[in-house]
């Protein structure tokens, strides 16, 4: 058995690699707690860094900075699923790192999470591993048609992805991708997407927070509210399961649990190895938010209470497509009591970037998504109708 961890307190220092949205709510949460923070990210203009203490402006795996980060923080983890387990590696030793290298590098490649997955026997949907023209020929003959092809790595909020009617299509969309390692996943008929927001610490424990439905658009989620359209023990059962597997990961911070239901099956399709968009809820619904919860994870504290505070919550994302005609009309949105405006600070509204979010704590959760979807459309349509 190995020691306990000894637990961080404030003032320490906390370093992060990444500093997008994800990274300036974990600054947020830490600074509130007392903590100083430092951002490792080569943009200047990154969300996270411009809060912290210290922005390191560099790339993840610059050495220098690797350095500075070892010999200042206490503790450091990571804000995106593509961290270099290398650069981790490096700090390991001299400060602690949270995630492992090893967890982090099962979840940022789909064909080891999906491997993992299957050596733990948890249920995951129908996928081939398509590295060799070889494999490509076997997948179009054992994957059902339609699919969809996957880069391996690298691939979040539907890039890296392309769809394939017809076996004939397979081999055409993997020059598409570049021939590069990839998962072929047969498309599923869902009844329900759903995901499971948890933190473990160190020493094994571990708490859950209420299960989320999702909706997907063109691989970016659009839509996610609580509580999910469960059967009864439904919670219980997706609480277990995202316990079991980050026991066997030996994850120690906040990570999410991707879950398709196709019939009465529950498939698991990805792990997020930080918090994670459809946990965006918790900041306006919970005693503890997903962020708070991923300081007091990776530093060793008592974790904190996941109860939701309204009967209903919904939370819809704000790509940059709705900046396309000016800035949104936001005071539209601020009208409603109820409504809870996040803007993450970035300079570029690219389309299908997220720029922010809405949550809406009314009602029930049908009713708060029904009126955070009512909001972001005015929001967006008085832009058009005026300019």
């Amino acid at each position: 058995m190995t020691d306990p961890q000894p637990a961080v307190t404030p003032p320490a220092m906390l370093g992060i690699l990444g500093g997008g949205q994800l990274g300036l709510y974990f600054v947020m949460a830490a600074r509130t707690m007392g903590f100083r923070t430092t951002v490792l990210d080569p943009d200047p203009h990154a969300p996270a860094g411009r809060v912290a203490d210290v922005h390191l402006v560099a790339p993840s795996d610059d050495p220098a900075a690797l350095d500075h980060l070892a010999d200042t923080c206490a503790v450091v983890t990571t804000e995106f699923e593509n961290a270099p387990t290398a650069a981790m590696e490096r700090l390991i030793g001299r400060t602690l790192v949270h995630p492992s290298p090893r967890a982090i590098g099962i979840c940022q490649d789909r064909i080891a999470e999906k491997r993992f997955l299957d050596d733990i026997g948890v249920n995951v949907g129908p996928y081939a591993v398509i590295e060799t023209d070889a494999d490509v020929a076997t997948a179009a003959t054992t994957i059902g048609f339609p699919a969809i092809l996957k880069t391996a790595r690298l691939g979040h909020d539907g890039k890296g992805q392309v769809r394939c009617a017809t076996p004939g299509e397979l081999a055409a969309s993997w020059e598409q991708l570049g021939r590069v390692p990839c998962v072929l996943e047969e498309r599923l008929n869902l009844a329900r997407e759903l995901s499971l927001v948890l933190a473990r610490s160190a020493d094994g424990r571990t708490e859950t927070y209420p299960v989320a439905q999702n909706q997907h658009v063109h691989g970016i989620l659009d839509t996610s509210y609580v509580p999910a359209n469960l059967p009864a023990g439904g919670q219980d059962q997706a609480a277990e399961l995202g316990i079991y597997i980050a026991e066997e990961l030996g994850f120690v911070g906040v990570m999410a649990v991707e879950m398709f239901v196709v019939g009465r099956q529950v498939l698991v399709n990805e792990l997020i190895p930080q918090p994670h968009d459809t946990g965006h809820y918790t900041l306006d619904a919970c005693l503890t938010s997903q962020f708070e919860q991923q300081v007091r994870a990776i530093c060793g504290l008592s974790l904190g209470d996941t109860r939701l505070l309204v009967p209903g919550v919904a939370m819809v994302s704000l790509l940059g497509d709705m900046w396309a005609e000016g800035e949104p009309d936001w005071a539209t949105v601020l009208a409603e009591p109820a409504a809870h405006l996040h803007l993450y600070g970035k300079i570029d509204a690219r389309p299908g970037s997220k720029m922010g979010h809405l949550t809406v704590t009314v009602g029930t959760a049908i009713g708060a998504t029904t009126v955070a979807r009512r909001l972001r459309k005015w929001a967006t349509a008085t832009i058009t109708t005026t300019s």
